[in-house]
């Protein structure tokens, strides 16, 4: 088993997703539910992330070549999905969403993908598998995904208590400042997918 294998994907990863950065949006979205609902908003996100994470892993490089699909534009689409979830947040249209019974659709987009499963992680995943080499390699790096996914569900589970510190005044805050750092990481992804495609056509 190589340890060494593990300890990379597992600390890239979780720099790449980031649990700590993930609170305020997380929080921002979902922080106005009863504490049922952002639980199981919360492990629905981790499990679709995992599951999307996992499909790229297996079959991420075919699948892309089927499409003609290449990396910089998966970048650039998960940049634009960003950037309308922070227009929401920045509106406060977000809210009118969830009180619409959107929990499972904030879980879904943008927590779950492209936040936690997002190109950075699908392309780092990516790598890794084309790294592997054994069972064992590919065991090591499953592992470590399932790990990280734990550690996120660990963090948004038990950031409920930052919830009542805040109340619905502080949420308000909270949720324009959020939209304000999702605003900046879309336009970063799209920054970055332009630059990818200027460099692979010129």
């Amino acid at each position: 088993m190589d340890l060494k294998l593990f300890g990379e994907a597992f600390v890239t990863l979780l720099v790449i997703v980031d649990p700590p950065g993930m609170v305020p949006v997380f929080l921002a979205l979902t922080g106005t539910l009863p504490t049922k609902e952002r639980t199981r908003a919360g492990t629905q996100a981790v499990l679709l992330a995992l599951g999307v994470i996992v499909v790229f892993a297996v079959a991420g490089q075919t699948l892309l070549d089927y499409l003609h699909v290449q990396l910089p534009a998966l970048q650039g689409a998960g940049g634009l999905l960003l950037l309308l979830v922070a227009l929401q947040l920045l509106t406060g249209k977000v809210d009118e969403s969830s009180d619409q019974g959107g929990t499972a659709n904030v879980a879904l987009v943008p927590i779950g993908t492209p936040l936690l499963a997002g190109p950075g992680a699908i392309v780092a995943t990516m790598l890794f598998v084309k790294r592997a080499d054994g069972a064992a390699d590919y065991t090591m790096i499953g592992l470590a995904i399932l790990a990280v996914m734990l550690s996120v569900w660990l963090v948004l589970r038990f950031s409920g208590g930052i919830v009542k510190l805040l109340r619905p005044a502080g949420i308000e805050v909270l949720t324009r400042i959020a939209g304000l750092l999702l605003a900046a990481i879309a336009v970063q992804l799209v920054a970055d997918a332009v630059a990818a495609f200027v460099k692979l056509y010129a």
